[in-house]
C-alpha cells in the first residue's frame, strides 16, 4: 500500500489555490450546476453550455454558451450525440477560450442525450489543450430510459474517458439501492443529482479548503494526469464518540462502492475528512488506517479539514479510481473539415451500408455432375454466348435524416431492399 500522508501545512492563501472552472453541459448538467452555485464554491467560475436556449435562460451561471447553428433552428441536437459533437467541433475555439486561465476544469453532465454525450468529450479536449487538469462528473441513464440512451451514454463515457484525466461516474440504476417503493420520480432524480453534486463538493474541498492536512495540487495532478480512469465515490457522515469507526463501516457497506469491492479493486483513492473544531488527529489516523486496510494496493492521497458548521459530525468523502485499459480515442469529425451543416445534411457521419447485392451461391461438385448428366442427351444447338446478369457489390448510400430509422420488416423480409434483389430476379 502506498499511502501518502503529509505533515500539517500552512493554509494556502486564495491566490495560491488552483483556479477552478466548473462546466455544466446539457440540460441535466446545467441544472446540477445551479445546485452547486453558492457559498461553498466561492472563487470558482461557473459556465453553462447547451444547445437549448431555454435551459440557459433560467441558469444562474455567470457565463452561458449556446452552441447553435442556423440549421438547428433552436431545436437543439434532437437527441443525437453526433450532432452535438459536430457543433462543439465547429465552435472548438469558443470552448477553448472559455477554459483558459483554469488550472482545473470540472465537467458535469448527465449522459444519454445529444448535447451532453456529444459536447462533453470535445469540451474536455479543449480544456486539456488549454493546459488544465480535467475531471468529469457524469451520470448514466436508468435502465427504464431505453437502450438507445444507454448506448449513447456509454459511447459518450468512453470518449470522455479517452481525453479527461479522470471521470467520476454514477450509474443512476444504483440509486435504487437508496430508495424505496414510495419514492417519487422527482425525489429519485433529486437524490441522483445530489450524489453527483456531493462528489464535486468533495473534490472542491480537496483542492481549496484550508485544512489540518492539505492535498497539494501537484499531488492531485500526479495522481490523475493521463490515467484516463473511471472512478466511483461515496460520502458518509457519523456522530458520537465512535464516529471514526462508524464512517468506515458505512463506507464498506455503501452501495455506490459495491459494498466495499470498489475499494479493494481500486488503483488510487482520494479521501477527504472534515469535522468541527474538535476533530482530532487520532480520529484522522484511525479512519485512514481502516481505509488503508480496505485498499491495500492503492495509492492513497488524503486531506483533513475543519468546518465549524459540522460541529460534532465527521464527514468523509472517498473517490476510488478503478484501473482499466485506456479507451478508444475520439474519431475524427470529418477528413475534409466539413462544416456542421454539411455533416448534418448527409446524416452526420457516413456509414457503410450493407451490400445490396449478394453473390450467387456456387455449385458443389456433385451438383455440377448432375447438371452435366441431365443435359448430355439433349440435341446440341448452335447458340451465341448466354448473357448473364452481373452483380455489383455496391454500398447503400446514407439515408440522411432517416439513417437511424428502423427497417421496414414484413413477414421476415426487409421491404427497404428492392424486390428484384430480395427475390433474386435477374434483369436483362
Amino acid at each position: 500500500m502506498k499511502t501518502k500522508v503529509q505533515a500539517p501545512a500552512a493554509i494556502l492563501e486564495p491566490a495560491q489555490a488552483p483556479a477552478v472552472k466548473i462546466f455544466g453541459v446539457g440540460s441535466a448538467g446545467v441544472a446540477m450546476l445551479d445546485t452547486l452555485s453558492g457559498g461553498d464554491f466561492a472563487g470558482a467560475g461557473f459556465v453553462a453550455i447547451n444547445t437549448d436556449a431555454s435551459s440557459l435562460a433560467s441558469s444562474s451561471a455567470a457565463i452561458k454558451i449556446q452552441l447553435e447553428t442556423k440549421l438547428l433552428r433552436g431545436l437543439g441536437t434532437g437527441g443525437d450525440p453526433e450532432r452535438g459533437r459536430a457543433i462543439a467541433e465547429e465552435q472548438f475555439a469558443t470552448l477553448k477560450t472559455a477554459c483558459e486561465g483554469a488550472d482545473v476544469v470540472l465537467v458535469i453532465a448527465g449522459l444519454g442525450g445529444g448535447a451532453a454525450s456529444g459536447i462533453s468529450p470535445v469540451l474536455a479536449r479543449a480544456a486539456k489543450e488549454a493546459g488544465a487538469l480535467v475531471i468529469g462528473f457524469v451520470t448514466l441513464p436508468f435502465a427504464c430510459e431505453g437502450n438507445r440512451r444507454q448506448q449513447q451514454a456509454q459511447q459518450g463515457l468512453d470518449q470522455l474517458k479517452s481525453v479527461a484525466d479522470g471521470v467520476i461516474c454514477l450509474p443512476c440504476q444504483k440509486t435504487f439501492r437508496l430508495i424505496d417503493e414510495n419514492t417519487s420520480v422527482l425525489d429519485t432524480f433529486r437524490i441522483t443529482d445530489g450524489l453527483l453534486v456531493e462528489s464535486v463538493r468533495g473534490v472542491w474541498r480537496l483542492l481549496t479548503r484550508k485544512g489540518l492536512i492539505r492535498i497539494h495540487f501537484d499531488d492531485l495532478c500526479a495522481l490523475l494526469r493521463d490515467r484516463h480512469s473511471e472512478s466511483v465515490f461515496a460520502c458518509v457522515e457519523a456522530t458520537g464518540p465512535a464516529r471514526a469507526r462508524e464512517v468506515v463501516e458505512k463506507l464498506v457497506a455503501h452501495p455506490l462502492l459495491d459494498e466495499g469491492r470498489a475499494l479493494a479493486e481500486s488503483s488510487a483513492v482520494l479521501v477527504s475528512l472534515m469535522g468541527g473544531k474538535e476533530l482530532a488527529m487520532a480520529e484522522v489516523n484511525r479512519v485512514m488506517e481502516q481505509i488503508g486496510r480496505q485498499c491495500e494496493h492503492a495509492q492513497i492521497i488524503m486531506g483533513a479539514a475543519v468546518d465549524e458548521t459540522l460541529k460534532n459530525r465527521l464527514s468523509v468523502t472517498v473517490i476510488a479510481a478503478k484501473p482499466g485499459p485506456v479507451p478508444m480515442d475520439l474519431p475524427p469529425l470529418a477528413a475534409s473539415g466539413d462544416s456542421v451543416e454539411q455533416v448534418t445534411a448527409r446524416g452526420i457521419v457516413s456509414r457503410p451500408g450493407p451490400s445490396c447485392a449478394s453473390s450467387a451461391p456456387s455449385l458443389t461438385p456433385e451438383q455440377r455432375e448432375q447438371s452435366v448428366a441431365k443435359n448430355a442427351g439433349t440435341r446440341a444447338r448452335k447458340t451465341g454466348p448466354k448473357m448473364r446478369q452481373a452483380q455489383l457489390s455496391l454500398a447503400i448510400i446514407s439515408k440522411g435524416r432517416f439513417d437511424k430509422s428502423e427497417p421496414t420488416i414484413h413477414k421476415g423480409e426487409d421491404l427497404d431492399i428492392p424486390t428484384y434483389v430480395r427475390r433474386g430476379v435477374a434483369l436483362n
